[in-house]
């Protein structure tokens, strides 16, 4: 049943939030789907949100993994979900490129959900094998720029941030290498550990504990300032790179037609949440940080899914790669 019937289905019953319940909310407790499976990045980051916002709100935030399909599926069915504030999305950088990559969307991020707020945006840094005879950014460019398609470049599969990342990188530097799609993110630092391939650009989350164990060799970190948690690796604009800046943000959503009232009320939680001092220390360990107050709002993270497909759009469309 598509989700216009089911709301009106719900309004003839009588079954929508009514003022008052809204003003009550939440009275039960929440679900917040993370449409990847558990242990990944994305699951990390929910669960810590998770936690902290059941205590602000008094109920407890239940995290389900509804993983598939790059997590379209998860998406499709907190969409298609009932609009009273209890089934909750927390989505990555996919609910921009999703729109390009897939030809069949069982849901437009633009109009099929109501927007929490931004939650953290996850540093990406480019990695090579650790017997690479380069040792700086710059350098590694140039022998991509002299070995072309004889580079092999790791992705975690298509749509994967490893793999946007990679596209952005090869755009920015005018030259393709040879690509080669894992299924997940382990099995590719696996073999860039093992010197399968020869490059791979992914989350901080993903990577910092095997740079900090020297199982992998860093380039650069994606972002304008170099991190505390890897203060070694200077950035993509300190390494010939200035334009090049990709992070993998994540926010919360609510189904379309959710009231005003709860969606102020989850949006108030969160950043509560994203001040707690236990969240702020697992993120740093994490590589990244808490979205600031002003960015945990529905217009910011609105403003970032349209400003990301407009970004992503004219890249995924001239790699012609597509998920279906």
């Amino acid at each position: 049943m598509k989700k216009t019937t089911l709301l009106a289905t719900a309004a003839a019953l009588g079954l929508g939030v009514s003022p008052a319940m809204a003003q009550d909310y939440p009275t039960q407790p929440i679900n917040m789907v993370v449409p990847f499976a558990a242990g990944g990045p994305t699951d990390t980051v929910t669960r810590l949100v998770a936690q902290a916002m059941s205590r602000e709100l008094g109920q407890q935030v239940v995290v389900e993994n509804v993983g598939g399909a790059g997590g379209t599926l998860g998406a499709a069915r907190v969409a298609q979900a009932n609009p009273d504030g209890y089934t909750l999305l927390l989505h990555h950088i996919g609910m921009s490129t999703a729109p390009t990559l897939y030809r069949e969307l069982p849901f437009d991020p633009l109009t099929d959900f109501e927007y929490v707020g931004l939650v953290t945006e996850v540093p990406m840094v480019f990695v090579g094998r650790n017997d690479l005879e380069v040792d700086t950014l710059e350098d590694a460019i140039a022998w991509i720029k002299e070995e072309g398609e004889n580079v092999m470049y790791a992705n975690a599969g298509i749509g994967a941030a490893s793999h946007l990342c990679g596209l952005l990188f090869m755009s920015e530097i005018d030259t393709p290498m040879t690509t080669i799609p894992y299924q997940g993110t382990g099995p590719a630092i696996t073999d860039l550990m093992g010197g399968q391939v020869d490059f791979l650009c992914d989350q901080t989350t993903n990577t910092t504990n095997q740079i900090r164990d020297g199982s992998i060799k860093p380039f650069a970190v994606t972002i304008p300032d170099r991190l505390d948690s890897l203060p070694d690796v200077p950035t993509t604009a300190e390494s010939s790179l200035p334009g090049f800046e990709i992070t993998i943000w994540h926010g919360i959503y609510a189904p379309s037609g959710t009231p005003d009232e709860v969606v102020e009320r989850l949006t108030a939680a969160l950043q509560v949440a994203l001040q707690d001092e236990t969240v702020a220390e697992r993120f740093a360990d994490l590589g990244t940080a808490p979205s600031p107050q002003e960015d945990a709002t529905p217009e910011a993270l609105r403003a970032k899914v349209e400003s990301e497909i407009e970004l992503w759009r004219p890249l995924i469309e001239a790699a012609g790669v597509y998920a279906n």
